[in-house]
């Protein structure tokens, strides 16, 4: 009976669908990856992960101002995006890119103030 249950075809959760997005870049098949992400980002807009891939992919379709406004996202979302992108070597098409220093730069947290103690 186990066998014959029916499963859910395809992913359910947004982690799964971006999950399923990275197997499918992985695999050449942009346009499943991307339908996979679009779903995933309507789902949870607030996913710096889904952002973040999906920043991969249209910088792999050559999409640059859309890739950098994803990646934008994804750091501001979660600031360590920001070190991962520097090596990334999927992030190679924006590299050179003015808008990708841009990206990194103003995403930037501001720097900590020390505190004095009190006296």
């Amino acid at each position: 009976e186990r066998e014959t249950a029916r499963r859910p075809a395809g992913p359910q959760t947004p982690q799964e669908r971006v999950y399923a997005a990275t197997v499918a870049l992985n695999a050449g098949d942009h346009a499943v990856a991307m339908e996979h992400l679009r779903r995933a980002l309507q789902e949870s807009p607030d996913s710096d992960h889904a952002h973040y891939i999906m920043a991969v992919a249209l910088a792999m379709r050559t999409q640059t101002d859309d890739a950098l406004e994803h990646l934008r996202q994804a750091i501001s979302l979660n600031p360590e995006n920001r070190a991962l992108a520097r090596q990334d070597p999927d992030l190679d098409h924006l590299r050179d890119h003015e808008g990708f220093r841009e990206v990194l730069e103003s995403a930037a947290p501001p720097p900590r103030r020390r505190l004095r103690p009190r006296r």
